[in-house]
């Protein structure tokens, strides 16, 4: 038989129910509360912003950070890549500079001795 969480937010009165099939386990139940809770509370903050074009681009933004968990979830590094790049662009930084920033991450983790670098990545 399926079982349901609900979440409420008191501030807005929206709520969110997620139902199936839930593993056993007490920390695996709580995860799921929490994760209900926390959705239920982040759409209504969404929601209730006034600004039409503002709450549009929040949406945006959770959308791609939710795709952005589930593919670092599924470990799928292509998928996250791709994604990082969207949300960079959307924020107006270009390819260059993006090549920019990782260069001068690596070169100060090298400097700082943190890392071991592979071949490719030591350039």
């Amino acid at each position: 038989m399926a079982e349901q969480y609900a979440a409420r937010d008191t501030r807005t009165g929206l709520e969110v129910a997620v139902t199936g099939e839930f593993p056993p386990h007490p920390d695996d139940r709580i995860r799921i509360a929490r994760t209900t809770t926390l959705f239920t509370r982040l759409m209504s903050t969404i929601l209730s912003t006034p600004n039409e074009s503002e709450r549009r681009e929040r949406f945006i933004a959770i959308e791609t950070q939710l795709e952005l968990a589930d593919a670092l979830i599924r470990q799928d590094m292509e998928e996250v890549q791709r994604l990082m790049r969207q949300t960079l662009e959307r924020m107006g930084i270009t390819p260059e500079q993006m090549d920019e920033m990782a260069r001068k991450i690596l070169e100060q983790l090298r400097e700082r001795g943190d890392f071991d670098f592979p071949p490719q990545l030591d350039s």
